[in-house]
C-alpha cells in the first residue's frame, strides 16, 4: 500500500501545476469572460424588466385612451340621436303647422265659395220669381183675353 501511497503523492505533486493552471484559468476566465456576461445579462434582463413595465404603462394609458374616446363615441352618438329627435319634432311641428294653415286656407275657401254660391242661389231665386210673375201676369192676361201689352208683344212675336 505504501507503493501506492507514493505514486498518489507523486501524481499529486505532478498535476499540482495543471490544477493550478486550471484554477488561475477559473479565475481568470471569471474576470474576463464570466463577470462581463453576467453584467451584459442582467442589464438585458433589467432592460427587458424595464421594457415590459413600460408596454404594461402604455397599455394602460392607451386603455384609458380607448376608454376616453368610447365615451366622447358616445357621448357624440347620444348627441347625435338628441339632434335627430329634435329636428324629427320640429319637423312634425312645421308639418302640422303646415296642414293646419292649409286647413284653414282650405276653409276659408269653402267659406267663401258657400257665400258666392249662396248669393247665386239668391240671385237665381229673384230671378226666377221674376220671370215667375211675369209669367203669371202673361198667363192671366192671355187666359183673360184683355189684349194688354203681353198679348200685342206675343203676337208680334208670333208674327216675326
Amino acid at each position: 500500500m505504501g507503493e501506492i501511497l507514493s505514486r498518489l503523492g507523486r501524481l499529486f505533486v505532478q498535476s499540482t501545476p495543471t490544477v493550478i493552471f486550471v484554477f488561475l484559468l477559473l479565475i481568470i476566465l471569471d474576470r474576463l469572460f464570466f463577470r462581463r456576461l453576467d453584467e451584459v445579462l442582467k442589464e438585458r434582463e433589467e432592460a427587458t424588466r424595464g421594457a415590459l413595465a413600460r408596454a404594461r404603462k402604455e397599455t394602460a394609458t392607451a386603455e384609458a385612451k380607448w376608454q376616453e374616446y368610447e365615451s366622447a363615441f358616445q357621448a357624440a352618438r347620444q348627441e347625435v340621436y338628441r339632434q335627430r329627435e329634435i329636428d324629427r319634432r320640429e319637423g312634425l311641428a312645421e308639418r302640422e303647422n303646415s296642414l293646419e294653415k292649409s286647413r284653414e286656407q282650405t276653409e276659408s275657401w269653402l267659406k267663401d265659395a258657400r257665400g258666392k254660391l249662396s248669393a247665386q242661389v239668391e240671385s237665381a231665386k229673384k230671378e226666377l220669381n221674376r220671370a215667375s210673375q211675369a209669367l203669371a201676369l202673361e198667363i192671366t192676361e192671355v187666359i183673360l183675353g184683355d189684349g194688354g201689352p203681353a198679348e200685342r208683344d206675343r203676337e208680334s212675336r208670333v208674327s216675326r
